[in-house]
């Protein structure tokens, strides 16, 4: 797994590339208190585990953006290990737990997905120390989320936008007019020098995707 270190302010995070389609997965770190969330524990569940335990973090939770399996398949086991709930917005459920819509085939398995709790469009939640807007981004699939971290300027878009592209809306139930309304409407509207981490590849930020990505 490939480890990024970023600090900004009280958080720090560690990025983990994972699993067979190279998924980031974020350690959100509380510096002073230790306390953690992960965000899209995707794969390698044991390794995810064990760097939770040698950097003497508390798991406080795990968010999903969305129930695609390259992003949730460790979830359950990291979960269960530590003894936390997972997170998910309340309309991806049904990917979460089809397999024809989570894609789990892919790893020629056939694998139902669940959070134990649903958030909805704008709920603001408190976390290992940190305050978190979820924003409904749907479009790759039907309840796709980002989590916006307002006082650290940081936002977790999973596959809905990329540096200079967005997500794929070609599977079962995509929507490239929902993604581009949802990117347009929840993400533009961020502050500029606001940092955006995908579920793939590098970070960017809102002004660079607004003033670039020929997509939005």
């Amino acid at each position: 797994m490939a480890n990024e270190r970023i600090f900004m302010t009280n958080l720090e995070m560690k990025q983990y590339v994972v699993g067979p389609v190279s998924t980031n997965c974020y350690f959100v770190i509380n510096k002073t208190t230790k306390q953690l969330i992960i965000i899209d524990p995707g794969d390698c569940a044991k390794q995810l585990i064990k760097k939770v335990e040698e950097g003497n973090y508390q798991l406080e939770a795990i968010l999903l953006t969305h129930g695609h399996f390259d992003h949730v398949n460790a979830a359950k086991e990291v979960a269960d290990h530590f003894g936390v709930k997972i997170y998910a917005h309340e309309l991806e459920k049904e990917t979460l737990e089809t397999p024809e819509l989570n894609l789990s085939g892919w790893i020629n398995d056939n694998k139902k997905y669940h959070a134990d709790i649903f958030l909805k469009d704008e709920q603001e939640i408190d976390l290992a120390g940190f305050h978190i807007r979820v924003l409904f981004t749907p479009g790759h699939t039907v309840g796709g989320c980002s989590y916006f971290f307002p006082y650290e300027e940081v936002v977790f878009v999973g596959d809905t936008l990329f540096a200079g592209s967005t997500g794929r809306t070609d599977f079962v139930k995509g929507s490239q007019s929902a993604l581009v309304r949802g990117i347009r409407e929840k993400l533009m509207v961020l502050p500029d020098n606001t940092q955006v981490f995908p579920g793939h590849n590098e970070a960017t930020t809102i002004e660079t995707e607004r003033m670039y990505n020929p997509y939005i």
